[in-house]
C-alpha cells in the first residue's frame, strides 16, 4: 500500500503517514527500522504494509516508494 509521509521523530523513529484517502496511521520505531530507512521527511511517498482491520490496523513496515 502507498502512503504519505505526514509526520516523523528522529529521536524516536516514529511517526505518521498519510493514506491516499486522508486517512492518518501511526507508525512505531519497530515498522520503521524494519524498512531501513535513516531518516524520512515530510510529503515524501512510502511503502507502507500493514496488518489488522479498522481501528486495530497497525503498520508494520515503512519503506520508500520506489518506481
Amino acid at each position: 500500500m502507498q502512503a504519505t509521509s505526514y509526520m516523523y521523530d528522529p529521536e524516536t523513529r516514529s511517526g505518521s503517514v498519510l493514506l491516499d484517502d486522508g486517512t492518518p496511521v501511526e507508525f512505531d520505531t519497530a515498522a520503521f527500522d524494519a524498512g531501513g530507512l535513516r531518516l524520512l521527511r515530510p510529503g515524501q511517498r512510502v511503502r507502507i504494509e500493514t496488518e489488522g482491520e479498522g481501528d486495530a490496523r497497525r503498520i508494520t513496515l515503512v519503506t520508500l516508494q520506489t518506481f
